[in-house]
């Protein structure tokens, strides 16, 4: 009886663990953890940007990865552009910006 208990214990500690380690993060794969921060982040750099009466929101797409906020698509100025980078990096939770964005 004791063997069994044994067993089903190990077994379970086994399982966990792998469950732990498959939601883990890689360096080119998020975790699920990792994957909901960056989505509220995106969200969050989209709504700042909206919020931006200069800049048009729908010109701008904004990706997160591992909280790297990277920003395409195409503006009317340099200025948009700057403008853009700066209001993305106010944002909380934010580590950088990569800017992918093009003058029209």
């Amino acid at each position: 009886m004791k063997h069994l208990i044994r067993f089903f214990t190990a077994f379970f500690l086994a399982l966990t663990l792998l469950t732990a380690v498959g939601c883990a993060s890689t360096q080119k794969q998020e975790g699920s953890g990792e994957y909901v921060d960056d989505s509220v982040i995106t969200s969050k750099v989209k709504e700042a940007i909206l919020e931006e009466p200069t800049l048009s929101s729908a010109e701008i797409n904004v990706e997160t990865f591992k909280g790297i906020v990277q920003l395409s698509g195409f503006v009317s100025s340099s200025a948009d552009i700057h403008k853009a980078v700066a209001v993305a990096r106010s944002v909380g939770g934010v580590k950088s910006v990569k800017n992918d964005m093009r003058l029209k």
